[in-house]
C-alpha cells in the first residue's frame, strides 16, 4: 500500500509544474539534458513524446525542430510560441505538433537559449561547425534514446534554422550510412528559410511594391540597396553583404512606415525598431540584433524561460541566462550570414533525402518570390517536371471552403505556400501548419 502511494506521488510530482502558484498539468512525457558537442561546447535538448489518443508514440514519427536567427531559441520561442504543448502563458495549444509527432526541441547552435559556451571563442563560425556540433548531439540522443532509432525522424525547421537544417541533413545522411548514427532519417522542411539570401533581398522590393506598400520611389531606393548586396555577394564579400543588408533594410523601412519584416501586415511596435536614415554603417550588428533576435527573447519569455521553466528543467547551470549568448551567436556568424547554401539542397535531393519548402505568403524577410527563384536554380535532374505540374489547393482546417494552402510534390522535393501566414507560420496559421506537418509526415 506504501509503495503504491509513493509511486502515485512521483507520478504527481512528474505530472505537475507550478507558474505563479497554479498547477500546471504536462501535456507530454518529456525528457531532456545537454551533451557536450565539443570541450567548452554544452548543447541542450528538449524532448515531448507523442501525446495522441488514437497511436502510441512509437507509431508517430519523430520532429526536431530548429529555430532561425541564428540565435533563437528552439526550446523557447519554437517551444512556447509556435508548436510545443503549451503556450506562453502555460495554456494548452489546440495545435500543438506533439499531437501527431514527437517533437524534440534542440537550443542551436551552442550559445542559443539554454546551450552555452565557457568562452565566445567557442561559438560556431559557420553552418559546418554548427552540423558537426549537431552530429555529436544526435548521436548522443540516438544513443540514449534508442526507442527512435528505428521511428522516422524529421528535420522542421524555420528562418536560418532552414540554412543550417540543411547543412545538418546532408551530414546525418553521410552519418547514417556511414553507421556512426543510428536513426531513420526521413527527410528535411525548410520553412521561410535562409537557404539564398540575395535572392530573397533581390525580391523585397517588388514584392513590396506588388502590395502596395512601396510607391515607384521607394522602389528604386530599395532596388539601388539591394543590388550594392547582391554585388557584395558576387565579390566574395560576405561580411560586406550583410552590413549592406542592414542597410538595405533601413531603406525599406524608411519607406514603408517601419512594416514588420516577419508579416507585411502587422505592425507590432515590440518587434520593430524604426531606423533613422544617418544609421551608422558600425552599428550594423547592433541594428540586425535589434531586429531579427531581440523579436524571439520576448520579455514575457524571458521570464518564463529564466524562470518557473528553468526551476522545472532542474539541470541549467547557475552561470547560464537562457539566452544570454544569443547576441554573441548571431555576431559570431556574421561572415557565414550572407552565403547561399542552394548546392547542399542539390545534393540532398540527389541523395534521395525528401526535400519539403514551406512558405508564409505575409513574409518580407524570407518573401516566395525569393524561394521560388532559388529552387529554380537548383540542378536536380527532375526539376523540370516539377515546374510543370501545377498545384493543388488545401482547405484551410478551420474555415470551411476556404483555401488555406498550395502545395505539390514530385519524387522527393514538397514546395507548401501557406496563405494568410508571415514567417512564423505555426503562431499565423497553426492549424494549417499542423496539416502540412501531417502530409510531410505521410500521416495524410
Amino acid at each position: 500500500m506504501a509503495l503504491s502511494w509513493i509511486g502515485m506521488l512521483v507520478v504527481l510530482l512528474f505530472s505537475l509544474t507550478f507558474h505563479k502558484g497554479s498547477c500546471v498539468p504536462v501535456q507530454a512525457k518529456e525528457s531532456w539534458g545537454y551533451v557536450d558537442v565539443r570541450d567548452g561546447a554544452h548543447m541542450f535538448w528538449w524532448l515531448y513524446y507523442a501525446n495522441s489518443s488514437s497511436a502510441s508514440y512509437k507509431e508517430l514519427p519523430l520532429v526536431m525542430w530548429l529555430q532561425g536567427g541564428p540565435g533563437g531559441s528552439s526550446c523557447g520561442f519554437g517551444n512556447f510560441e509556435e508548436i510545443g504543448p503549451l503556450d506562453r502563458d502555460l495554456k494548452p495549444r489546440e495545435t500543438s505538433w506533439v499531437q501527431a509527432a514527437s517533437v524534440l526541441f534542440v537550443d542551436n547552435p551552442v550559445g542559443t537559449g539554454y546551450s552555452y559556451t565557457d568562452t565566445e571563442d567557442f561559438l560556431t563560425k559557420d553552418v559546418a561547425m554548427v552540423a558537426s556540433d549537431m552530429m555529436a548531439l544526435l548521436k548522443s540522443f540516438f544513443s540514449l534514446k534508442t526507442e527512435f532509432q528505428s521511428i522516422p525522424f524529421y528535420i522542421f525547421s524555420e528562418s536560418y534554422g532552414g540554412k543550417m537544417a540543411a547543412a545538418i541533413s546532408l551530414e546525418l545522411t553521410k552519418a547514417v550510412q556511414a553507421g556512426s548514427i543510428k536513426c531513420n532519417f526521413a527527410g528535411v522542411a525548410l520553412g521561410d528559410s535562409w537557404i539564398s539570401p540575395i535572392d530573397s533581398v533581390m525580391t523585397w522590393g517588388p514584392y513590396l511594391y506588388s502590395t502596395s506598400l512601396l510607391d515607384d520611389n521607394g522602389l528604386n531606393e530599395v532596388t539601388k540597396a539591394a543590388k550594392a548586396v547582391q554585388d557584395a555577394v558576387n565579390q566574395g564579400l560576405y561580411q560586406k553583404a550583410t552590413e549592406l543588408w542592414s542597410i538595405t533594410e533601413n531603406v525599406v523601412e524608411q519607406n514603408t512606415n517601419g512594416v514588420n519584416f516577419y508579416n507585411i501586415l502587422s505592425q507590432d511596435s515590440d518587434e520593430m525598431v524604426k531606423t533613422s536614415s544617418n544609421q551608422a554603417v558600425d552599428g550594423f550588428l547592433s541594428l540586425l540584433k535589434r531586429r531579427h533576435i531581440r523579436p524571439l527573447h520576448r520579455q514575457s519569455l524571458s521570464d518564463l524561460m529564466n524562470g518557473p521553466i528553468r526551476q522545472k528543467l532542474g539541470v541549467i547551470p547557475k552561470n547560464v541566462t537562457w539566452g544570454g549568448q544569443a547576441d554573441a551567436v548571431f555576431v559570431s556568424m556574421a561572415g557565414d550570414f550572407m552565403k547561399p547554401v542552394v548546392d547542399i539542397v542539390d545534393l540532398l535531393l540527389a541523395a534521395g533525402v525528401n526535400v519539403t519548402i514551406y512558405n508564409g505568403q505575409l513574409d518580407l524577410i524570407v518573401d516566395t518570390m525569393g524561394q521560388e527563384l532559388w529552387v529554380k536554380q537548383l540542378k536536380w535532374d527532375a526539376l523540370q517536371h516539377f515546374n510543370k505540374m501545377k498545384w493543388t489547393a488545401l482547405e484551410d482546417p478551420q474555415t470551411e471552403s476556404q483555401t488555406g494552402a498550395f502545395y505539390k510534390t514530385y519524387k522527393n522535393f514538397a514546395f507548401y505556400w501557406i496563405l494568410r501566414a508571415g514567417h512564423m507560420i505555426p503562431s499565423d496559421q497553426g492549424p494549417m501548419a499542423l496539416r502540412m506537418l501531417k502530409m510531410v509526415t505521410r500521416q495524410e
